[in-house]
C-alpha cells in the first residue's frame, strides 16, 4: 500500500530547513549536542518540516531515528523511543548487520530491564550507551513528533542526552503544539531551562504570510487562484498550510458551499468517503496512534481486502497517514471534530472493540492502551487490572510519572459503581499512588493521597502516617511542619521501636539540612540510641551518625564527629547492606574534605570508598560522588593533574542527576583554573539543564564559578550579576561556600575598580560587606578545620576591599600565610600576585615583590592555571622582572638531574608523549578522556615551559629525554 506523500510543496520554510540543519548538523562538533524545539499551532506545517529536514540530514550521512509520542496521558515510558528503534530495525537490511544487532539489543534490553539499585539513571545510562553503539560513529538525529505529550521519563532522557554527557554526537528535533503548553504544562519547565544552552534553539512556526498562503493555494490547484477565491482561503485559512491545502483542494475538486469552519471543512471530507473508510477514519480517530493495521482490521470487522480499500480511499483523500508501524490521522483536529459526531453508545462501542482486540493479544505488552479503551468503554472492573499491570509497568521502567496517573486512574476505577474486585484492596492502591507521586515530585498530590489513606478503615498506624507525611512534606520544601510531623510521631502512643528509630534518624537529617547542628546531634544521639533497641536498623544508625558527625565538627569537636563516622562505616560494612556502605563512605569523605579540610585523607577515603561501592554495583550513583568530593579535594591541594584523571573515571559512568551537577562542577573548577572557557561554559550549561527540576543546594558553586569564568574573561559585570543572584536566591547555611561566594563579589568589585570599564557598585558592595560580617559571626560558633577556611576567605575578602582605595600589601601578605597554612596552592598563589601588585604600586620593596611574582609563576605553571599565568606575566613585564632564568640557548632548563622535562606536569607529559606519537589535539582528547580545548591549553603550557614553538621541537625534546 503506498504511504500517504505530500505532493504540494513545501512553502515558505526553505531557509528554515536550511538552518534547522546546519542547528543540528554543520555546527555540531563530536561529542557535543544540539537541539531544535519547532513550536506552533496544530496544522502549522511541523510534522511536514521534520520529515523534510530528516530527510536533508539523512541525506548528509547522519542516522535519523524518528518517533512519535502518545496522546493519552496514560503513555508507557519512553515510547518515541521504542517507536523509533522498531521503525528502524524494520528498515535496516542484512548489509547492516552490526547496526541491526545492536538495535535488537536495545530493544531487548527494553524488555529485560528490572528495577535496580542505581534508579532510573542507569536506564538512562544503558539507553544512552545503546545509541552510541547503533550510531556508530555516525551523527545522530532523534526526531520527535507531538513532543507537548512526553512521558516524563523521555523528558528525563533528552535532558540527559543534551546535558552533553555522552560522547556521541547527538541532535534533537522536536515538534512541539504550542496551545498545549498552556498553565503548568512540565514541557514549559524543561524548555525554560533548555532555552539558556547555546546549542539549543526553540524556534515557533508562524503561519504563512498572503504571499505564501497564495502559492500553495496555486500548486494545490495547478493555476493561480482568482482574485475572490484567493481572498477567500485566506481569510478562512490564517495563512494555516494545512487548512490552506484543505480549502485548495475543495475548490480544484469543484466542491462548493463548505462553510468557514474547520470542522465543517472535516466533515465535508469524511461525509466524502466510502462507507467503509468512513468507518475506517472513525475508527483511527477514536484509538490510539499509531493504530497498528491488525488492531484496526478486528475493530472494522471486515475481510482483508475491504479494509486495506477503505484505508487507501481514506489515504487518498488525505485523511489519513500510513506508515510501517500504523495509521495516523493526518491532524488531530479531525479526530477532535469527529468526536462530536458518533453518539455516546458508538464511541464506548468503538473502545470495547478495541479493548477486545488488545486482550486477544496477550504477546504484546498494551496495558495502557487496555486500560484506556476498557475505562472509556464504560466496564471499569476490566479496565482496573490493566491500569494496575500498566503502573507496575511503569514503576519498572522508573517512570514515577507514569506510574502515578495510572495509580490514579485505578483509584478513580475501584470506586466506580458495580466494581468488586476482591483482589484489589484501596489501601494499597493509595499507598502506591501517594508514593508515585512522591517520588515523580507531585508532592501535594502525594500530601493528599495520603490523608486519603489516612481516613481509610484499614490503613496505617498513626505513626507509620506521621513519618510518612513528614517525608512528604519535607520534599516539598515545608520544613516546619515537616519537623512536628517528626515530633508527633515520636510522641504517637502506637509508635513501634523501629518507627521511633527511623522518625529520630529523619529529623536528624532534616535538622541538619536546615543549618540547627545542635539539635541535629540531640536527635541523631537519640536516633542511635534507639537504634541500637533495633535489629537490622543499619539505615538508621548511618543516617543518624551522618548527622552526629556533621554536628559534632561544626560544634567544636571535629574528632568526636570523625569517630562517629568511622563507627558508622564499621556498621555499614558488617551488616554488608550496599546502600549504607555507600552512605557511610560518602559521609565520611565528606567530612573530612568539607569542615574538617583533612584533604589528603579525605580524598584517600573517596576513592577507597568509590573502589568499595563499584564491587557492591553502584558504581553509577555512590561511585560518581565519591569520586567528585576526590576530584574537589585534588584541586585544592594542587594536584589537578590527577583530579583530571579522577574526573574522566567517573565521566565514564555517564552520572545523572546531582550525581552529574557534582561532578560536572568538579570539572569545571578544573576548566576555569585551566582558563578553558569553553568546556567551563559548557559544563555549568549541562548542570543548569540537568537542575531544571530544581537543586538549590548547587545554586552557591553553580554561580561562584560562574563569576569566576567571567572574571577571567573580563566580565566583571556579570561576574557581579552571579554573586548577587547567589546573595539573593541561595538560601545555604554553609559558611565556606557563602564565604567563597562572598570573596568573588569583592574581587568582582575590586577588578571593575582596576579596569575601569565597569563602575563599582556601592550597593553591591555595602551588601558584601554585611553578609562577610555576618559570615564571620556565624562561623565563631563552627569547629575550628572551619573556622579556618573561613578565615582565609576573609582574609581575601579584606584585601580585595583594600584594592577599591590603596591595595594594602600587608592584607594579601595574611592571605598568603593564611593559604600556605592551609596547603592552598591556587589561593596563595594569587595572593602573592596581589601582594607583589601591590608592593609595585607603592614603588617600594621591588625585591621582595620580584620574588612573590616569581613563586607565584611556579606554582601557577606547575598547575596548569593559565589565566593566573598570563596575568602574573603581564604584571611581571610592566615591572620588568624576570620570572625565569632562560638558558642561553633558549632551551627548556634541566632540572637537577638533567632531565629537560622537570617543570612538566604528569599530564603534561601524558598529553607530549601523545603529541610526539604524531596524535592531533582531538584523537589525544578521546585517549585521555578531556575536551579537545583542554588539550590545547596544555600543549600551549608544554611549548611555553620547553621554550619551544612548534609539535616537532616539542616532540623532539620528548624523544631526546625518553632516549636519555
Amino acid at each position: 500500500m503506498a504511504n500517504d506523500v505530500d505532493t504540494a510543496p513545501l512553502v515558505g520554510r526553505a531557509d528554515l530547513v536550511t538552518t534547522v540543519r546546519s542547528a543540528l548538523l554543520d555546527d555540531v562538533t563530536q561529542g557535543h549536542t544540539a537541539a531544535v524545539f519547532l513550536t506552533g499551532e496544530s496544522g502549522v506545517g511541523k510534522t511536514r518540516l521534520l520529515r523534510e529536514t530528516g530527510d536533508r540530514l539523512r541525506d548528509a550521512g547522519a542516522l535519523v531515528l524518528t518517533g512519535s509520542c502518545l496522546d493519552i496521558g496514560d503513555a508507557s515510558p519512553l515510547h518515541p523511543l521504542l517507536q523509533a528503534l522498531r521503525r528502524l530495525d524494520a528498515e535496516l537490511t542484512g548489509t547492516h548487520a552490526k547496526t541491526s544487532s545492536a538495535v535488537r539489543g536495545l530493544l531487548r534490553m527494553f524488555t529485560e530491564e528490572t528495577a535496580g539499585p542505581d534508579g532510573a539513571g542507569a536506564l538512562l545510562e544503558r539507553v544512552s550507551q545503546g545509541l552510541h553503539l547503533i550510531a556508530e560513529g555516525r551523527p545522530l538525529v532523534l526526531v520527535l513528533d507531538d513532543l507537548q505529550w512526553v512521558d516524563r521519563t523521555t523528558r528525563q532522557l533528552l535532558l540527559y542526552l543534551l546535558a552533553g554527557l555522552g560522547d556521541l554526537q547527538l541532535s534533537v528535533l522536536a515538534a512541539v503544539r504550542a496551545e498545549s503548553l498552556q498553565g503548568a504544562h512540565p514541557l514549559r519547565r524543561v524548555l525554560t531551562e533548555l532555552r539558556r544552552l547555546r546549542t539549543v534553539r526553540v524556534l515557533d512556526l508562524a503561519p504563512l504570510d498572503r504571499a505564501g498562503t497564495d502559492q500553495l493555494a496555486a500548486a494545490v490547484v495547478g493555476r493561480p487562484l482568482a482574485g475572490e477565491a484567493a481572498e477567500l482561503v485566506w481569510q478562512r485559512s490564517g495563512g494555516n498550510p494545512f487548512v490552506v491545502e484543505e480549502l485548495a483542494r475543495d475548490l480544484r475538486d469543484g466542491r462548493h458551499g463548505l462553510s468557514d469552519t474547520l470542522r465543517e471543512i472535516f466533515l465535508a471530507r469524511v461525509d466524502a468517503l466510502p462507507e467503509h473508510a468512513h468507518a475506517v477514519v472513525h475508527a483511527v480517530a477514536t484509538g490510539v496512534e499509531p493504530v497498528q493495521h491488525w488492531l484496526l482490521a478486528r475493530v472494522v470487522r471486515l475481510p482483508e481486502d475491504e479494509v486495506i480499500e477503505a484505508v487507501r480511499a481514506a489515504v487518498a483523500h488525505r485523511l489519513l497517514v500510513s506508515a510501517d508501524d500504523g495509521y495516523r490521522l493526518r491532524h488531530r483536529l479531525v479526530a477532535e471534530v469527529l468526536e462530536h459526531e458518533l453518539l455516546p453508545a458508538e464511541r464506548a462501542a468503538l473502545h470495547r472493540r478495541y479493548a477486545e482486540a488488545l486482550t486477544a493479544a496477550p504477546a504484546e505488552l498494551h496495558q495502557a492502551r487496555l486500560a484506556h479503551h476498557w475505562r472509556l468503554a464504560g466496564e471499569p472492573a476490566r479496565a482496573l487490572p490493566a491500569a494496575m499491570a500498566a503502573a507496575r509497568e511503569a514503576e519498572r521502567l522508573h517512570g514515577w510519572a507514569e506510574a502515578h496517573r495510572h495509580w490514579s486512574v485505578a483509584l478513580q476505577l475501584a470506586a466506580a459503581p458495580g466494581v468488586a474486585a476482591p483482589d484489589v484492596d484501596r489501601v494499597t492502591l493509595l499507598r502506591h499512588a501517594a508514593e508515585a507521586a512522591h517520588h515523580c515530585g507531585e508532592h501535594a498530590r502525594a500530601l493528599t493521597l495520603l490523608e486519603e489513606l489516612a481516613a481509610a478503615d484499614a490503613g496505617p498506624s498513626a505513626c507509620a502516617l506521621h513519618i510518612r507525611r513528614a517525608r512528604y512534606l519535607a520534599a516539598a520544601g515545608r520544613s516546619a511542619p515537616a519537623e512536628a510531623e517528626y515530633q508527633r510521631a515520636l510522641e504517637a502512643a502506637d509508635c513501634t521501636s523501629r518507627e521511633r528509630a527511623t522518625a529520630a534518624a529523619h529529623l536528624a537529617e532534616l535538622l541538619l539540612h536546615l543549618g540547627r547542628y545542635a539539635d541535629a546531634g540531640r536527635r541523631a544521639r537519640e536516633a542511635l540510641e534507639l537504634s541500637a533497641e533495633v535489629p537490622g536498623s543499619t539505615s538508621e544508625v548511618v543516617l543518624a551518625s551522618a548527622a552526629l558527625g556533621f554536628s559534632e565538627a561544626y560544634l567544636e569537636d571535629p574528632d568526636a564527629g570523625l569517630a562517629v563516622m568511622r563507627r558508622a562505616l564499621e556498621t555499614a560494612e558488617r551488616a554488608g547492606r550496599p546502600e549504607d556502605v555507600a552512605c557511610a563512605y560518602l559521609h565520611l569523605a565528606e567530612l573530612l574534605t568539607g569542615p574538617l579540610n583533612v584533604l589528603e585523607e579525605g580524598v584517600v577515603v573517596a576513592r577507597r570508598g568509590a573502589e568499595r561501592v563499584a564491587e557492591l554495583g553502584l558504581g553509577r550513583t555512590y561511585e560518581t560522588r565519591l569520586l567528585a568530593i576526590a576530584t574537589n579535594g585534588l584541586f585544592r591541594v594542587g594536584q589537578w593533574a590527577e583530579a583530571e584523571k579522577v574526573v574522566a573515571a567517573a565521566l565514564r559512568h555517564r552520572p545523572s542527576g546531582a550525581d552529574a551537577v557534582e561532578l560536572l562542577l568538579a570539572r569545571c573548577r578544573l576548566s576555569v583554573g585551566y582558563g578553558d572557557i569553553q568546556a567551563a561554559d559548557r559544563d555549568l550549561d549541562a548542570v543548569a539543564t540537568v537542575l531544571a527540576g530544581g537543586g538549590a543546594r548547587h545554586v552557591i558553586p553553580l554561580l561562584t564559578l560562574r563569576a569566576g569564568l567571567a572574571m577571567w574573561q573580563g566580565r566583571h559585570d556579570l561576574a557581579r550579576q552571579a554573586v548577587q543572584r547567589g546573595l539573593t536566591e541561595s538560601r545555604s547555611d554553609d559558611v565556606g561556600i557563602l564565604a567563597a561566594l562572598v570573596w568573588h563579589g569583592l574581587r568582582a568589585e575590586a577588578e571593575a575598580h582596576a579596569s575601569r570599564a565597569v563602575p563599582v557598585d556601592p550597593t553591591a558592595l555595602r551588601r558584601l560587606r554585611e553578609v562577610a560580617d555576618r559570615v564571620a559571626r556565624k562561623s565563631e560558633h563552627a569547629a575550628r578545620p572551619v573556622r579556618d577556611v573561613v578565615d582565609g576567605f576573609l582574609a581575601l575578602c579584606a584585601a580585595e576591599v583594600s584594592r577599591l582605595d590603596s591595595s594594602d600589601p600587608e592584607l594579601w601578605a595574611r592571605s598568603v600565610a593564611q593559604w600556605d597554612r592551609r596547603h592552598h596552592p591556587y589561593p596563595a598563589a594569587y595572593s602573592r600576585l596581589r601582594q607583589a601588585e601591590a608592593l609595585l604600586a607603592r614603588r617600594k620593596r621591588s625585591a621582595t615583590a620580584a620574588k612573590l611574582l616569581r613563586q607565584a609563576y611556579e606554582v601557577a605553571q606547575g598547575l596548569g592555571a593559565v589565566p593566573l599565568t598570563s596575568e602574573i606575566r603581564t604584571l611581571a613585564g610592566r615591572a620588568r622582572v624576570s620570572l625565569e632564568d632562560r638558558p642561553a640557548t633558549g632551551g627548556p632548563a634541566a632540572g637537577a638531574d638533567g632531565d629537560e622535562l622537570a617543570a612538566l606536569t604528569a599530564r603534561e607529559r601524558e598529553v607530549l608523549a601523545a603529541v610526539a606519537e604524531g596524535l592531533t589535539n582531538r584523537e589525544i582528547g578521546q585517549r585521555l578522556f578531556i575536551s579537545e580545548r583542554t588539550i590545547g591549553v596544555h600543549v600551549s603550557h608544554i611549548f611555553d615551559k620547553l621554550h619551544v614553538r612548534t609539535r616537532v621541537q616539542a616532540s623532539a625534546i620528548f624523544l631526546r629525554n625518553r632516549r636519555g
